[in-house]
């Protein structure tokens, strides 16, 4: 079922394996102006747009955008036991890992009376977008709400696109979970206008612009994020799930064969990836995928995902030489699946998260490892990292220097603004000497 690329006995340099695993076609910058226009019109029409937008492009118009806070309330109120309980110990798990993430406020003394304070401070305010059209993902919710409250965000909305099988109203246990979590400024909007709606704000409906916007989707999403980035700030341009599986003869077929397979009910795009030296296992858990295909309550979708040019079985030489295509490919998600996965997981820098031995697949990251399961995708874990605390803070410096301090710097300060044309930089500090204050003091 899965196609086989064999790169055993070749050059594994960077290019040569990225040709080798094509990405599924689906650049933001090729619907950029349609996305212009979207957000243009929200900017413009505000609610009117977005309503139109919801009837076009998601579940069918809503009948507000703004959802009433007795409808969150109510929705949490209705959660089923155990998935009330399921998202409790997710928000659990998922705060206590982004705590870890915090950076303590950090003094740095460089002389008498001279220090630099380092303080990490939380944005004011966030827009937080959790997808809903081929799947519904209260998980996300967690994930995007948790780190921005660790981070000490104070205003935080959330916006989701409309449900057809529910009125086009926002799906009531995404509701519920952001009820569940505090968050009671929600949106029924979707796809490029809610971007542009939390970064232009839409005052009709009381939508302040916001100061971040976090949180996956299609295409479109990614589009808008790159389209009102520098008004606003972004955690990543997300597109369709990967998983890339390093596995040895040792590996339970089975097991891997499962995990690509979870991966891939997510998205027609979704990339599934095994990278093996053992021929025998490759074999092995080509016929489990199929049987695991066949039999997926998603199969249509899992078959395409499976059969298209992003997924397949790489051979390689050895494990050095997976590790190799794995930093390459810098996959979302990366699984490790070998007898001694310790000594491989210290050289595999590039990947969104990995997951290290048979109890810990994909799946437990998405909901309840702790981790946060907002990834980069398309190879951007070579430069950027999964949603944490960080995009929600600023960090500051806060200089305090005495006048001893000062005057021990001074020299320092003339002789660099004299060489860069600037003297009136120089002068400010002499000002505060005013017997040594004056011309004569600058250095040739």
């Amino acid at each position: 079922m899965l196609r086989t690329i064999d790169l055993r006995g070749s050059a594994l340099d960077a290019a040569t394996i990225r040709a080798a695993l094509p990405r599924p076609e689906q650049d933001p910058g090729a619907v950029q102006a349609d996305v212009h226009a979207l957000i243009d019109d929200v900017r413009l029409r505000g609610e009117q747009a977005l309503l139109d937008q919801a009837d076009r492009f998601d579940g069918g118009r809503p009948p507000a955008v703004r959802v009433p806070v007795e409808q969150v309330v109510e929705a949490e109120q209705a959660l089923p036991a155990d998935i009330r309980r399921a998202l409790e110990i997710a928000i659990e798990r998922v705060r206590a890992a982004s705590a870890a993430q915090l950076s303590q406020p950090v003094t740095t003394r460089l002389g008498d009376g001279a220090r630099v304070l380092q303080r990490w401070m939380p944005v004011r305010r966030v827009g937080l977008y959790v997808p809903g059209g081929r799947a519904v993902y209260p998980s996300s919710v967690v994930m995007n709400v948790v780190p921005a409250q660790v981070a000490g965000v104070r205003a935080i909305a959330l916006a989701t696109p409309a449900q057809r099988d529910h009125g086009g109203r926002a799906h009531p246990v995404i509701l519920g979970a952001a009820g569940l979590l505090g968050v009671h400024e929600v949106y029924v909007m979707g796809g490029s206008g809610a971007i542009g709606a939390f970064a232009h704000g839409v005052p009709g409906i009381g939508l302040d612009p916001v100061d971040v916007v976090t949180g996956p989707g299609n295409v479109f999403v990614a589009a808008a994020k790159r389209a009102v980035a520098g008004l606003v700030g972004i955690d990543s341009e997300a597109g369709p799930t990967e998983i890339l599986v390093i596995a040895d003869a040792g590996a339970s077929p089975d097991l891997v064969a499962a995990d690509l397979v979870s991966q891939a009910e997510h998205d027609v795009l979704a990339a599934a990836v095994l990278v093996t030296d053992s021929v025998l296992l490759a074999e092995a858990v080509d016929a489990a995928v199929e049987r695991r295909a066949a039999a997926a309550f998603h199969r249509e979708r899992v078959a395409v995902a499976l059969t298209a040019p992003q997924s397949g079985i790489v051979l390689v030489d050895d494990l050095a030489a997976a590790v190799a295509v794995s930093n390459a490919y810098a996959p979302e998600h990366l699984e490790v699946q070998t007898a001694d996965p310790w000594p491989l997981v210290a050289d595999l820098t590039e990947a969104g998260a990995v997951f290290v031995g048979p109890g810990s697949p994909v799946s437990l990251g998405d909901y309840a490892a702790g981790s946060n399961h907002v990834l980069p995708t398309g190879g951007t874990a070579r430069f950027s990292a999964g949603l944490s605390v960080r995009p929600f803070l600023r960090q500051q410096q806060v200089i305090d220097y005495d006048l001893d301090a000062l005057r021990e710097a001074r020299p320092i300060v003339r002789a660099l603004a004299d060489a860069e044309g600037l003297p009136a930089h120089g002068d400010a500090v002499d000002a505060r000497f005013p017997a040594g204050a004056g011309p004569e003091q600058r250095s040739a």
